[in-house]
């Protein structure tokens, strides 16, 4: 894989590890990083050595939110005029997230110190989220006097409710690690950063043992299944059914399930 500016990564043993790494910045989104970020979750989606990714930090904190500076001079707040082209002048802005959804892996975020605005959005878009006692979330646009606009609002209500979506959006304060436990924003929560790497390449392990195809086919029927009915979502299933059912991967299941062993996967 390339050498990034704003993000470094590292694969071992089919995970990949995406390091958000404008540390100076403290991972404040630019367009730089949102680009970055873009290409390198599309990339990882294509690598069939990829089973699982974890998305961290480098910095102090997991992020700042978005740059702002970078957003005034690429013209985010202006004229009508230039604010009506910034869906196309600023596209990766908004589609880093979309790819971190939409990348074929299971995504873990891994989450330490502030994670504020752009960074909620970011780890909204994982699978599944990690985070350190000392960590705080805030669902920050309110209180700058605009609305979130990359896609935390539509994937938020998913994870923790409208109820609470609605009270981080509203009140835009921040919210101390235990009361994002109990909404279901994070599913473990660690006493340090070390604590919280090793919780998450240990769910990355429990992942690995699933077949990575099946996971990856999973994946796509949950994400599909939030905006199908029960029988479109039923039937995307089935579907892939009779797809996964061809692989070397689930005749190792079941040769393995006859032979009382555990099955050893391969991704094909």
């Amino acid at each position: 894989m390339k050498t990034y500016h704003c993000i470094e990564v590292t694969t071992e043993d089919h995970v990949a590890v995406v390091a958000l790494n404008r540390t100076k910045a403290l991972n404040a989104l630019n367009y730089e990083l949102a680009t970055e970020m873009t290409e390198v979750f599309h990339a990882l989606s294509q690598d069939d050595n990829v089973w699982v990714v974890i998305l961290k930090s480098n910095a102090r904190i997991f992020s700042a939110g978005l740059d702002l500076k970078d957003a005034l001079e690429r013209g985010l707040v202006g004229s009508p005029k230039n604010m009506l082209q910034v869906p196309v002048h600023d596209k990766n802005i908004f589609e880093c997230c979309h790819a971190i959804e939409e990348c074929s892996k299971p995504v873990i975020a891994a989450v330490h110190g502030i994670c504020v605005g752009a960074g909620l959005d970011m780890i909204a878009s994982c699978d599944l989220r990690l985070c350190t006692q000392d960590a705080t979330f805030s669902l920050r646009e309110a209180r700058i006097g605009i609305v979130a606009d990359m896609g935390v609002l539509q994937r938020l209500p998913h994870i923790i409710g409208q109820a609470f979506t609605r009270q981080m959006a509203y009140t835009g304060r921040f919210f101390s690690a235990a009361e994002v436990e109990r909404m279901g924003l994070v599913n473990m929560m660690y006493p340090d950063e070390t604590a919280m790497m090793e919780g998450a390449n240990k769910l990355a392990g429990e992942i690995k043992e699933s077949a990575p195809l099946a996971v990856q086919n999973t994946k796509e029927v949950l994400n599909y299944s939030r905006y199908a009915t029960v029988r479109d979502g039923i039937a995307l299933a089935v579907h892939k059914n009779m797809l996964l059912l061809s692989t070397d991967d689930c005749r190792e299941a079941m040769t393995a399930f006859a032979e009382k062993r555990s099955p050893r996967f391969r991704g094909a």
